[in-house]
Order: C-alpha cells, then sequence, then structure tokens
C-alpha cells in the first residue's frame, strides 16, 4: 500500500467551533501517533489555553505567534509584521516534511485584514505541501483561493452564542 495523500481542510463560519474541529483532529492523530503541528496565529503566548496544554503533553508542537486578538487593533502595522512573521514559520513548518498533520489556526482572519492573501496561502498550499502532510485551516472568512484549493471545506454557521446573552467565556469550554 501507497504513502496516502495528505488532504487540505478548510474550516469557516461565524459559529463557534472552527478551532475546536481542528484540535479534535490534533487529538486524532496524535492519538495515532502522528507528528503534529499547530501553529496559531492570533493568540499569544502570553495566555496559554487548556488545549495547548493537553496537546503538548501528547507530544504536538504548539507554537502562538500572534500578538493577542487583534479586533480593534491599535497597532495595525504592528499586526501586518507579527503576522508576515507568523506565515514565515508556518511555511518553514510546512514544507519541513517533519509532521503528518500541520494546523494554520485563524490564518483566514490574516487574510481577511489584508495581512496575508488568499492567493499566496494558496500557491504555499500548491507549491510546499508534502503529498502525505494534512493540512488544516482555520478562521471565519476563508478567502475563495484557499476553498478552491481545499479538499475538504466546512462551514460552521451560529444559530445561538452565550456571548451574546451576556455569559463569559467559560474555561474548558472556550479556553
Amino acid at each position: 500500500m501507497g504513502q496516502q495523500r495528505g488532504v487540505v481542510v478548510a474550516l469557516t463560519g461565524k459559529g463557534k467551533g472552527k478551532s475546536s474541529s481542528a484540535f479534535g483532529m490534533v487529538l486524532r492523530a496524535a492519538g495515532w501517533g502522528m507528528r503534529v503541528c499547530v501553529l496559531q496565529f492570533i493568540k499569544s503566548a502570553k495566555r496559554r489555553t487548556g488545549e495547548q496544554m493537553a496537546a503538548e503533553r501528547l507530544g504536538v508542537a504548539w507554537h502562538t505567534l500572534g500578538d493577542g486578538f487583534t479586533w480593534k487593533t491599535a497597532n495595525p502595522e504592528q499586526d501586518r509584521a507579527t503576522a508576515r512573521a507568523a506565515w514565515t514559520v508556518c511555511r518553514e513548518k510546512l514544507a519541513s516534511g517533519d509532521y503528518d498533520l500541520v494546523v494554520w489556526d485563524e490564518i483566514h482572519y490574516a487574510c481577511a485584514h489584508g495581512w496575508l492573501t488568499g492567493e499566496e496561502v494558496a500557491q504555499a498550499i500548491r507549491d510546499e505541501k508534502p503529498p502525505a502532510t494534512h493540512l488544516i485551516l482555520t478562521g471565519r472568512d476563508a478567502p475563495p483561493e484557499i476553498i478552491a484549493v481545499a479538499d475538504t471545506v466546512s462551514e460552521i454557521r451560529e444559530v445561538k452564542h452565550a456571548f451574546k446573552a451576556g455569559i463569559p467565556a467559560a474555561k474548558g469550554v472556550e479556553f
């Protein structure tokens, strides 16, 4: 039996659960003894999450490369520079061939903010992804170029969210 072809999965939409879905696949892959790497664009290394701590216990390489949530940024040039630096690390980790599964968490946001383009991300997937490596990309508003190059695209739709009812994020559920 030959080596399996790695799939590209894009998780997008306005609903909660895109990263959580990716992290479920991380858990599944780690359980099978696969080499896994997670790279996060928005989250800051200053705040560790439950999924990061659990994944690291399983031997998952985890890189938080962002400055924190930037929806209401005070310094867009810094955000762009941070995203460009994260993008360099993402491409290096993917192209290395060291991993069976790679996650680019919240990369769609980097495209939506104009820090990266959908075409440059799609081109890197076409040109730099080793054939057997699986790649998962997450975030709202996946660019059409990423949707076109992905093998699987799932859109998560919000029906209702606790935050809108004034219920704060819960440890173990949102982080």
